[in-house]
């Protein structure tokens, strides 16, 4: 797990974090792009609300159960890149979980209600 301030930011992410959200990791999505999770207590809603208005653009409803929104960032070159850059939100809580855990032991919340997956553009 990469230490909180290593988290990176709008300049390295090409999109600004919902605020109050905390940096979980990052992993290798292959062809020297990599995805960066976020963790917020912010609701589904709020958070889809929130890239709607940054991003001036609807996104798509990608799954109902669980919800899963994503906008796209970037132009998707499929000869070069492994994923979309996109912004991706999930909802992690409900009827059978209470949120994504947080990785951090003794860190508040406990768990995420939703957390933000961001592909980058390549730059």
């Amino acid at each position: 797990m990469v230490p909180a301030s290593d988290a990176p930011n709008e300049a390295t992410l090409g999109v600004e974090v919902y605020p109050g959200s905390q940096f979980i990791t990052s992993y290798d999505a292959g062809r020297g792009q990599r995805y960066y999770l976020f963790g917020t207590s912010g609701s589904f809603v709020a958070v889809v609300t929130f890239y709607r208005t940054l991003l001036k653009q609807r996104g798509e409803l990608v799954f109902e159960a669980p919800a899963t929104h994503q906008f796209d960032i970037g132009r998707f070159r499929e000869e070069t890149m492994a994923f979309p850059p996109s912004v991706t939100i999930k909802d992690y809580q409900s009827q059978i979980s209470q949120g994504y855990p947080n990785p951090r032991p003794g860190v508040e919340p406990a768990r995420f209600p939703t957390v933000i997956q961001i592909v980058p553009p390549v730059q």
